[in-house]
């Protein structure tokens, strides 16, 4: 009989220790309960498709003027022009082409285009390639949609040198245009 109780005694301590462990372990989900597969005879429904996340792009509102923005390609009103070419420059199409797309956007908005060249030339050669860099301009801006009336070209020719020299440094400056916008009153 002593050894039927020190049996049920050391099957209790044991039984214990088991039921410390189940404790202790995470309970398992309903997702590890479940069987894997379908049951037997069950019809398969394919799931639907998870259609993609998309998250909302949030856009800082506009302060001030874009034209003003040191950032912005609109601040940049300069286009530079090789030696006796009117042909606009690869790396300035996209400076053209934003101001195009600003004027667009605002129709109200008008521009000067400014040519300018540098002092190498006579006074009357300077002021026809001034207008014709100009022009060139103009006309970018018109195939992209600008309006014919909110653009004005004129030519300063070898009048208004941004740089003052005499070398290739100097004459690289003073060959653009100047986009001026003009405010309508």
């Amino acid at each position: 009989m002593k050894k039927l109780i020190f049996g049920i005694a050391a099957l209790a301590i044991f039984a214990g220790c088991a039921s410390k462990d189940v404790k202790e372990q995470a309970p398992a989900s309903v997702e590890e309960r479940k069987p894997s597969g379908p049951a037997p005879g069950a019809e398969v429904k394919p799931k639907p498709p998870t259609p993609p996340v998309v998250t909302p792009v949030v856009r800082k509102p506009v302060v001030g003027n874009p034209l003003n923005e040191p950032g912005n390609i609109l601040s940049k009103r300069s286009v530079f022009f090789d030696y006796d070419s009117v042909a606009i420059k690869d790396e300035f199409k996209p400076l053209v082409t934003a101001h195009a797309e600003y004027l667009k956007q605002n129709r109200s908005a008008k521009i000067v285009i400014q040519g300018n060249t540098d002092e190498r030339g006579s006074r009357e050669y300077n002021l026809a390639l001034g207008q014709s860099r100009a022009d060139s301009v103009k006309q970018m801006m018109l195939l992209l949609g600008v309006q014919e009336a909110q653009i004005e070209s004129v030519s300063f020719g070898e009048e208004k040198p941004q740089a003052t020299g005499t070398d290739e440094n100097a004459y690289s400056q003073n060959r653009r245009d100047d986009i001026v916008y003009s405010v309508e009153k």
